[in-house]
């Protein structure tokens, strides 16, 4: 199986990001779109604890942390279901004083996450395969581990937005290897929360670094929080470059088809806004990390392996 071609490689180093149109087959499409339509109406509203999704990173109000619970910390080797934090009323039930969902449970799902690559079916045949560990190949990697696989949802109206950030603050590994592979299922555009990066902001003294990460919290503490990196900033062999600081004449928006591949570099600062629009922007993404030797997953990191000891999921053997 042909990995990236020389030219794609370039422009991914270049850029920090590639698309890769019309990746999936209409078939593949429509075995997803079914999976997580099957997933969102027949999970269990009453046992849910109702965990809203937010990313710890608004503006407006530093107050809100970025969800830490218990149900949160423990779904990497799981299945489970994230809220927008504005599908609820301010008014609980008074019945029986939990939060009222303002829509159907399958409109108020923010994502699903984090192991669909290794307990569904449909996502896991398009997840561990020979042409994705091509791509992986092409990009240098040794022992391909996925982790962190998810539905994102983008509701009507109400999908919450992403602030900018790098992905390797939050799949941090000593030194930085994350790469995301980020498959529209639908069409995403701009109006409709795509994606949109600082074209070239990974590289660069002014750009590109880890220079925060995202951990578990002390157990006094509990929940998750950001601290200051004290580690490697950039991936082994990346070279630096003299650039200015990212702008948003930098910024690109993108238009992704359903069907196309977005491959994601954990260092390149990206983004996407609420969905304002009637339509969801679904898509389904998982990560890609270094386990060869010489590459430290950190244990401080939100997610962390299977309690079975097997580790994260070989892309190949």
């Amino acid at each position: 199986m042909e990995g990236l071609t020389p030219e794609q490689i370039a422009s991914f180093h270049e850029n920090g990001f590639l698309v890769l149109p019309s990746y999936l087959s209409a078939e593949e499409i429509t075995s997803l779109m079914g999976e997580t339509t099957n997933l969102l109406e027949n999970f269990d509203l009453d046992s849910h604890p109702l965990t809203r999704f937010t990313t710890g990173d608004d503006e407006a109000d530093k107050t809100v942390k970025h969800v830490g619970d218990d149900y949160f910390l423990s779904s990497g080797d799981k299945i489970r279901f994230f809220f927008e934090p504005d599908a609820f009323s301010p008014t609980p039930d008074p019945a029986t004083g939990r939060p009222t969902l303002l829509k159907p449970k399958h409109l108020s799902v923010n994502k699903i996450g984090h192991s669909l690559h290794s307990l569904s079916e449909p996502f896991k045949a398009v997840s561990l395969t020979a042409r994705n560990a091509a791509i992986a190949r092409s990009l240098g990697f040794h022992d391909p581990r996925v982790l962190q696989s998810m539905v994102i949802c983008k509701q009507p109206s109400i999908g919450g937005a992403v602030p900018s950030h790098r992905d390797s603050e939050f799949l941090y590994t000593n030194p930085p290897s994350a790469v995301g592979f980020w498959f529209a299922l639908q069409d995403a555009k701009p109006g409709n929360a795509t994606l949109g990066f600082w074209k070239g902001s990974h590289k660069g003294r002014n750009g590109g670094h880890i220079t925060r990460r995202f951990v578990r919290a002390a157990p006094e503490v509990g929940g998750t929080e950001f601290v200051p990196n004290e580690g490697p900033s950039l991936p082994r062999g990346a070279e630096e470059e003299e650039l200015r600081k990212e702008s948003d004449d930098d910024l690109e928006v993108l238009t992704v088809p359903a069907g196309s591949l977005v491959i994601i570099h954990g260092n390149v600062l990206h983004k996407s806004e609420k969905n304002t629009s009637p339509n969801s922007r679904y898509a389904y993404t998982f990560h890609v990390i270094e386990g060869a030797d010489g590459w430290e997953y950190d244990e401080r990191n939100w997610l962390q392996p299977p309690e079975s000891g097997e580790g994260f999921s070989r892309l190949y053997n």
